[in-house]
């Protein structure tokens, strides 16, 4: 059973202060939870750790996937791969951020690696800010948590000039390079965390703009806002797997785009691999003995209690939990049912004393770098809780 601190919970006027607007759930409930995890320092370093090695499985298991064509067998849309096979040879194409949920890791539990959102992740604007906003208001030790989000990935900016060289020739070597930033209309969430992005990217040197994803122009000579200023790098927060299947003239231009050398497009389209949950069965064939890996197949897992998912698929949606009988225990819908299965053995979430069950976010951005929480029921879906945490 975990370990809870409770705390006083920052009002809706001061979360919307700070750009947060999402604070309450469409049932009325509060999506911040009023109490933090309690975490040991040797707890974080585990998860830590964790992430360093799991991101190194990743990288391999991609290099795999590419050298024996296997995109097929992740979900990939075929109108994506000479961009996944172009953005894996040149290291400029750099990996900004992600975040891993991972299982266990508390009260002695091991930890699980459940899946990779390396694409567009969520939760970064909770975890990098909220936390110490947390803390602040509780009279509580800003440092005692497991959260360098904010700087970390301000200095992962940098690599993109630098790339794994010391990011302090950043100045030296950077050139006037501007990003352009996008999301879509109309989606505070998204819009809060891609300006958060932003500002990331501005603290790190760089000239930044934001521009929303439908008034921003493509053609196979680069990418442009509004103004028809031109933009070397153009980050996105709009899935890969939804531009190759839903926009496939904007993956031509992308492609073309790419192959010219006019744009580098953030995050990397080898993000996809990452994000797929297929590269799990992979991981799972290569490294068989990891203590973080849970048994993952293409085809149903026998004797086990065991998780269908889709390759492709966010909170929660077409998930289902089999007994080690086939029986269906408890099932979601969604829009992703049309996407490739996988199997992956069932694991316990850690549970406080009411039952509720929690998931840890570890976000990466080069390494390891902030924790925060999910607290829900068996399927984690939109209306779980986000939970911070304190180092005790």
């Amino acid at each position: 059973m975990i370990s809870l601190k409770n705390i006083d919970s920052l009002s809706d006027d001061n979360l919307e202060e700070l750009g947060f607007s999402w604070h309450t759930d469409s049932d009325t409930t509060k999506y911040i939870n009023n109490q933090l995890v309690n975490v040991t320092q040797d707890e974080a370093e585990a998860y830590y750790e964790a992430g360093n090695e799991i991101y190194d499985m990743f990288v391999e298991a991609a290099e795999y996937v590419i050298e024996n064509d296997l995109f097929f067998e992740l979900g990939i849309p075929f109108n994506l791969i000479e961009m996944i096979k172009k953005s894996w040879e040149n290291d400029v194409h750099w990996h900004i951020y992600g975040r891993f949920d991972l299982a266990g890791g508390l009260d002695g539990e091991p930890i699980k690696l459940i899946e990779f959102n390396a694409d567009t992740p969520t939760a970064l604007f909770e975890t990098a800010l909220l936390q110490w906003a947390l803390l602040k208001e509780n009279s509580m030790n800003e440092d005692k948590q497991f959260n360098n989000v904010y700087d970390a990935i301000k200095e992962n900016f940098k690599r993109l000039i630098t790339l794994d060289e010391d990011t302090e020739l950043f100045n030296e070597r950077y050139d006037g390079w501007k990003i352009l930033f996008s999301s879509v209309e109309g989606d505070n969430e998204e819009e809060a965390t891609t300006r958060l992005l932003q500002q990331m990217a501005t603290d790190a040197g760089f000239n930044t703009s934001f521009e929303y994803l439908n008034n921003v122009r493509f053609d196979e000579e680069g990418v442009f806002d509004a103004d028809e200023n031109q933009y070397e790098y153009w980050f996105k927060l709009y899935p890969w797997e939804d531009i190759g299947s839903s926009e496939p003239e904007l993956a031509t231009t992308l492609n073309s785009i790419m192959q010219n050398q006019k744009a580098i497009i953030l995050n990397p389209a080898y993000t996809l691999l990452f994000q797929s949950k297929g590269i799990m069965k992979i991981m799972y064939d290569l490294f068989v003995d990891s203590p973080y890996l849970l048994q993952t197949s293409f085809e149903p897992l026998d004797g086990v209690k065991q998780v269908e998912k889709t390759v492709f698929g966010r909170e929660g949606a077409n998930t289902k939990i089999i007994d080690a009988n086939g029986k269906v225990l408890e099932q979601t819908d969604g829009e992703y049912g049309n996407y490739k299965k996988v199997y992956q053995e069932y694991v316990e979430f850690n549970k406080d004393s009411d039952g509720a069950k929690y998931q840890a976010g570890l976000f990466f951005a080069y390494e390891s770098c902030g924790l925060s929480f999910r607290k829900g029921s068996e399927i984690l879906n939109n209306m779980s809780k986000f939970v911070g945490h304190v180092i005790k």
